[in-house]
């Protein structure tokens, strides 16, 4: 299917975004191009980054001082919205299948590509959180990109499930298992809540955290997922794709992580000739802001530098 003609706007306070759609199992998929300013007057096409969002991430929320950042390194960035959530058409809304997730991701990567501004042979993803796992599935299909970056991700589903506390678990099975029955009128539960509140995330910040994120974005936020999802967290297991890897990876763990916990020596073990591990210390939230957002975009930064100087 073809898309429609993108959308530029741009204004002083902001880099030049180009909006567009693509498809995705037939879903069209909302997608913002952000470019640096001198960006379509590249001969050869500008690196570029695909953004690949968390759990219940959407476009805008707690990824714009890292679009700032690359921007300003001379990168172009996308991010996009997954079926049913965000800005993306798609029924029922708010659900979550991570194998289906990397399928959208590899969509996504298929545009970008295909953006006349880009060069295609030097894109790098990153991924957050969730999106981290993907980002790992992805990179291990792709030899043929730049590199990949994944902060705080969720590599191993097993891990991640047996942090969560007991009475929450058994909760979560019995408005999943309910979900399923449910077709195209989920059950939903939040996506973030406070401390001890039922939520798919009640730990290291998580609500305090999406709403700064939304607030300073300026967006408009769903806090609902099908309670479904939660059920396929368990089963997905990226970190099994570590070893496929062959570009240059950089995996950001936090150390006092309790929604994805970082094993840092189990990850580096499975494969020493592409992935390079960071450890922040933080939880899973606080590497969106200051004081450690610093360090973060320092080790990110850093990274991108060396990618191309090898690529010279």
């Amino acid at each position: 299917m073809t898309s429609p003609k993108a959308v530029v706007t741009n204004t002083d306070s902001k880099p030049l975004e180009v909006k567009s759609v693509f498809y995705s199992d037939g879903v069209q998929c909302a997608a913002s191009l952000f470019l640096p300013e001198a960006g379509a007057e590249t001969s050869d096409g500008l690196p570029a980054i695909l953004m690949v969002h968390g759990w219940g991430g959407v476009q805008g929320a707690l990824t714009g001082p890292f679009i700032a950042a690359f921007i300003a390194a001379g990168y172009a960035v996308m991010t996009f919205d997954y079926p049913g959530w965000g800005s993306s058409e798609g029924l029922p809304r708010n659900c979550i299948n991570p194998i289906k997730r990397v399928g959208n991701v590899e969509s996504a990567l298929t545009h970008l590509k295909q953006q006349s501004v880009v060069n295609a042979k030097k894109i790098v993803l990153w991924g957050t959180s969730f999106g981290g796992g993907h980002v790992v599935d992805t990179a291990a299909q792709h030899p043929e990109l730049l590199g990949a970056i994944a902060q705080v991700p969720m590599l191993d589903g097993q891990d991640a499930v047996k942090a969560i506390p007991l009475l929450s678990l058994l909760r979560f099975g019995a408005y999943g298992i309910t979900d399923c029955f449910m077709g195209r009128r989920p059950i939903y539960i939040p996506v973030v809540s406070a401390p001890g509140e039922f939520g798919s995330m009640d730990r290291d910040g998580a609500e305090d955290a999406m709403n700064r994120g939304i607030e300073i974005a300026n967006i408009q936020y769903d806090n609902r997922v099908a309670a479904r999802s939660v059920l396929t967290i368990g089963m997905y297991r990226p970190i099994k794709r570590l070893a496929k890897i062959k570009i240059p990876t950089l995996l950001i763990g936090a150390l006092r992580d309790s929604v994805a916990p970082f094993n840092r020596t189990n990850i580096e073990n499975r494969n020493k000739d592409y992935v390079q591990t960071k450890m922040i210390d933080a939880n899973h939230f606080e590497p969106y802001f200051e004081p450690v957002l610093s360090q973060n975009l320092q080790y990110q930064l850093e990274f991108l530098h060396s990618l191309s100087a090898n690529k010279e």
